[in-house]
């Protein structure tokens, strides 16, 4: 892929992921061919700051698990109350790296595809 595209990529999208991931991405992006990067830049990746905002909201219902595409965590949650409101407060501090994560595996399996 150009340079000069995946620059622009990870410029409007570095947010979405880790600050140690960020390198890591670019040098995937590099290696990729035109036509797959030009699709992999159509991939929706999740905000972490809407997940907090849906962790503060819904949080106890499993709502930002939900979000982040952890439907198992979600059903936990969602039948535990958020663990009894414990795994909720806590999820307010993990979910946007969890979130970030969750991105980084989403874009490797697109990049595989």
């Amino acid at each position: 892929m150009d340079a000069h595209k995946v620059d622009l990529f990870m410029a409007t999208n570095a947010k979405y992921f880790e600050f140690s991931q960020v390198p890591v991405i670019r040098e995937m992006l590099l290696a990729l061919d035109e036509e797959k990067g030009s699709w992999i830049q159509g991939i929706e990746l999740k905000d972490p700051t809407m997940a907090l905002i849906v962790s503060l909201l819904g949080g106890t219902l499993g709502i930002d698990r939900f979000y982040i595409g952890d439907i198992g965590l979600g059903f936990a949650k969602l039948f535990t109350l958020g663990g009894c409101g414990i795994w909720a407060i806590v999820d307010l501090f993990l979910i946007m790296g969890a979130t970030r994560r969750n991105n980084f595996i989403r874009l490797q399996q697109a990049m595989a595809l």
